[in-house]
């Protein structure tokens, strides 16, 4: 399907709100025509600005089909059993191919990659801008790139995804997810390489949701901290350190700071639709063990709200706190924080260097309220608390299930009913077979 520039502009302005639940066509089979002839800087822009807001579009359903099979929390809604049917394998159930809860974040994210290779094409034929500029342009785009390609990955798993999707009508192969992480990480190298030469100020600007990320300087520590997670994923603890000290992490700072989505309310834009009004009847509902297991005095407690009309009960399912972890339409999304950074920077240095494991988990537990850490420091011990600190700090933020995965703990997570089932990947889409 070929698009005019025209109808690219006015997608952007027209962003998908709801959370209509069709299947969708290949991801990777549509381009933008028009960009790619010797593109302004206010062409230029308008593909920035796309990027932003593509980023946002059908990602609410990443993290709630992840935070879902996590047993983080449950979608109770009367419009669709497979929120908990299907995706918490309930009986005989299993994953669809062509269910939205899988195709849509997927095809979100490719949709994204698909803009940011128009971008990156875009500035290699255009005249109007200089070396300097092309490379904060590319810095930008393959970073971005980077980041969406690790969260279809961290769906499919071990189906593998799709890295060179540059050609739509001739895609690359399917790669393994240890070969794919690599190539994410090659890319993020890339994409430092460009911001390195692309001087003191983009040529573009970014929305306020970027702000202290937007120059080539302090995106790259952008880029570091997203090199430090896919290090950590590959089970290489001194390739995340080495990151994380170019990175943006603060331990003495403030654990929300980093790069975020931006949402509005604003006619015509996208509002946060992972905010959903407390003590509905459709609800997102803390599952009970996030509740039970909480230490007390915890302030991130408040990420739970108790109903004040009482627990919720859906399919043989009940909870009594909704889930609060973004507070309005318009609450930023963040990429990553400085909160999960110094997580793992105590993951990466169990084994090494436990007291300074011990530093980092400290600063978590203070900031939180709930003083130093007492207990034993073997290598498990440590290890234990970290999957504490990461489910509390980073709960309905897409990391409990990817986490408990890579840690062979999956059989760890709860199991609300008899015959449900805790899936270790999503089919690979559909339209991918």
């Amino acid at each position: 399907m070929k698009l005019t520039k025209f109808i690219f502009i006015s997608v952007l302005f027209l962003a998908i709100g709801g959370c209509e639940i069709d299947d969708n066509p290949n991801p990777n089979g549509s381009s933008i025509g028009g960009f790619n002839q010797n593109a302004s800087k206010s062409e230029l822009q308008t593909l920035v600005t796309g990027i932003e807001d593509l980023v946002r579009q059908d990602f609410g359903f990443y993290y709630d089909v992840t935070a879902i099979i996590g047993r983080e929390y449950y979608f109770f809604t009367g419009s669709d059993p497979r929120y908990t049917g299907e995706i918490l394998g309930k009986g005989d159930s299993q994953l669809d191919n062509a269910g939205f809860y899988g195709t849509r974040p997927y095809q979100g994210r490719y949709r994204t990659i698909k803009n940011a290779n128009v971008l990156i094409d875009a500035v290699s034929n255009s005249e109007q801008i200089t070396a300097e500029e092309a490379n904060g342009y590319l810095g930008f785009a393959k970073t971005i790139q980077a980041h969406e390609y690790l969260l279809a990955l961290n769906l499919q798993y071990q189906n593998g995804i799709r890295i060179d999707v540059s050609d739509p009508d001739n895609l690359g192969p399917f790669v393994d997810y240890d070969a794919a992480l690599t190539a994410i990480l090659a890319l993020l190298d890339e994409a430092a390489g460009h911001l390195t030469s692309a001087g003191s100020n983009f040529p573009f600007k970014l929305s306020a949701a970027m702000a202290g990320f937007d120059t080539p300087e302090t995106f790259l520590k952008f880029n570091k901290a997203l090199g430090a997670r896919v290090a950590l994923y590959q089970g290489d603890n001194g390739e995340a350190n080495k990151r994380l000290s170019d990175s943006f992490m603060d331990m003495n700072g403030d654990l929300n700071v980093g790069p975020a989505r931006y949402y509005s309310t604003s006619g015509g834009d996208f509002a946060n639709n992972l905010f959903r009004p407390l003590d509905q009847a459709d609800a997102i509902i803390a599952h009970p063990s996030m509740v039970t297991d909480l230490i007390p005095g915890d302030d991130r407690a408040s990420k739970m709200v108790e109903r004040p009309s009482g627990s919720l009960s859906l399919d043989g399912l009940t909870g009594t706190h909704d889930v609060y972890v973004f507070k309005s339409l318009e609450d930023y999304v963040p990429f990553i924080r400085n909160e999960e950074l110094i997580l793992i920077f105590a993951e990466a240095n169990v084994g090494t260097d436990n007291s300074a494991a011990v530093n980092a988990i400290n600063k978590i537990r203070n900031d939180h309220g709930i003083g130093d850490y007492a207990g034993g420091t073997s290598d498990s011990e440590l290890m234990d608390e970290i999957m504490y600190e990461r489910r509390y700090s980073l709960f309905g933020e897409g990391h409990r299930w990817v986490d408990m995965r890579r840690w062979g703990r999956l059989s760890e997570l709860p199991v609300d009913r008899p015959d449900d089932d805790v899936w270790v990947q999503l089919p690979r889409p559909v339209s991918e077979n």
